[in-house]
């Protein structure tokens, strides 16, 4: 585990992929109230105006954002929260989904059958984990944690 217990260094989220779940939420937020701008997004969640462009220029790409131009104009998720997994927002910003890094599905690198029975089992496993969170349970979780941490209506990932 890492330093604070949540994660092993190799399995930590790269910022890109932080930065792209952190605008996705808040997205997430505004089912109602129309596009977000890029501005508003990087000033909530606090990450740098043209970095989050660039990553949600790739999201639209990948079909999971919508964008609008004009003066209204900005971004909105292109479906519901519980439609969009972890592993598909990885897989659109081009992420690695190689939860071990040392794995490789290869016999001749096995110390023998079960340990590479256990490796294949663990990363189909996790792969199928990614797929099967969504923004939905993210965004719930937050919500708990910070209710449970005493922060107010404020939403910042």
């Amino acid at each position: 585990m890492g330093k604070d217990g949540f994660y092993t260094k190799e399995m930590k989220l790269t910022t890109k992929s932080h930065y792209s779940v952190k605008a996705l939420l808040d997205l997430a937020l505004q089912p109602d109230y129309g596009p977000a701008s890029v501005k508003a997004i990087a000033e909530r969640q606090n990450i740098p105006g043209p970095y989050l462009e660039k990553l949600l220029i790739t999201l639209r790409r990948a079909g999971i954002v919508n964008a609008y131009r004009g003066v209204r104009g900005g971004y909105q998720l292109a479906q519901a929260p519980d439609q969009i997994s972890l592993g598909q927002i990885l897989a659109a910003l081009e992420e690695s989904l190689e939860p071990f890094p040392q794995y490789r599905d290869d016999q001749s690198l096995a110390e023998d059958w079960v340990t590479l029975s256990v490796w294949r089992q663990l990363h189909q496993k996790f792969i199928k984990a990614l797929y099967s969170i969504t923004l939905a349970d993210l965004y719930y979780d937050a919500r708990s944690w910070q209710a449970a941490q005493g922060e107010g209506i404020n939403f910042i990932v």
